[in-house]
């Protein structure tokens, strides 16, 4: 049975949560006042009213509780000046303990309910007697969450080494696994410095192209493949996915030389691997995929912040 719903997004690039529009007309771009786990929030409208699988609902859908009002909007400027005010509050009282942690951002629920403050550690921090005194200043439930490197950064925002807005900040809601064997395959330098974002793990982009990289491997012989040529023998030294080129260094001139990928056969020296004669593979570049069970150290990838809507 299929639901109607409208998506909610409580933060730029958060999560999309769905909800019941009940009896409201509401459209992208709205901003709506309804009811989470944390208690109630201001959201916005981010997916119109669309039919979607209930096995695509987390149970029990809520609904709506009405458009944000002028006076909501007004409530809502308030509430983002009382999170900077907490902040500064929340530094001051860090300092006074001389606890080893980072505020990233102060959040509060619309109703003012709850107040949640985002931290970075290296570490366990115990933080008992910052949350005593926070609720003795703010009167009203207090949690402190220790986030990762990567949900800072979503936080924080920043600019990523292409010049534009981080992706994690703008776009994209969940973080994926990425590892180094995708630098690898796409030729990139293993400098970390270069293939590093701003939260100091691997750019999430090198997730995105990854994808391309992994069908052209089975198009095209691994460098240093020994291969046939209209030229003779030679072995790959580069390879170039977008021209659909490799580069060869031949056997008996020692020169290099730039064949498309139809124009090589592969050579799977079973002779090196244990017994045997040369074998020649053909087809579409000559090379299937390479061995299975490569693989690099991959990042797990946390959920993202303000979960629990």
């Amino acid at each position: 049975m299929a639901c109607r719903v409208v998506g909610v997004r409580f933060r730029r690039a958060g999560k999309i949560y769905y909800f019941d529009p009940g009896e409201y007309h509401l459209k992208p771009g709205d901003q709506v006042i309804v009811e989470t786990a944390r208690g109630i929030e201001n959201g916005e409208v981010v997916l119109g009213p669309r039919e979607v699988g209930e096995e695509e609902v987390a149970a029990p859908l809520k609904k709506i509780i009405r458009p944000a009002t002028p006076e909501d909007l007004e409530r809502i400027k308030l509430k983002k000046e009382k999170e900077r005010e907490a902040f500064y509050i929340c530094l001051e009282k860090i300092a006074a303990h001389g606890l080893p942690m980072k505020l990233v951002e102060v959040e509060q629920t619309f109703d003012g309910s709850k107040i949640i403050f985002y931290f970075t550690a290296e570490g366990r921090v115990d933080f008992r007697e910052l949350v005593k005194d926070l609720a003795a200043v703010f009167r009203t439930r207090i949690e402190l969450r220790q986030i990762g490197v990567r949900d800072e950064a979503k936080l924080r925002g920043g600019l990523g080494c292409c010049g534009r807005e981080l992706c994690c900040n703008t776009w994209l809601c969940d973080f994926t696994s990425v590892s180094i064997r995708m630098a690898k395959d796409q030729n990139l330098s293993l400098n970390p410095a270069k293939i590093s974002g701003l939260c100091g793990r691997l750019m999430c982009c090198l997730k995105f192209e990854n994808e391309i990289y992994e069908e052209a491997k089975a198009e095209h012989p691994e460098i240093g493949c020994r291969v046939i040529t209209p030229d003779g023998e030679g072995r790959v030294a580069a390879v170039n996915i977008f021209r659909k080129t490799v580069v060869v260094e031949l056997k008996e001139s020692k020169l290099h030389k730039e064949y498309a990928f139809h124009q090589v056969i592969s050579l799977k020296a079973r002779g090196e691997q244990g017994g045997g004669s040369d074998q020649l593979v053909e087809g579409n570049g000559g090379q299937t995929a390479g061995p299975a069970g490569r693989s690099g150290e991959a990042e797990a990838a946390g959920p993202p912040t303000g979960g629990g809507k």
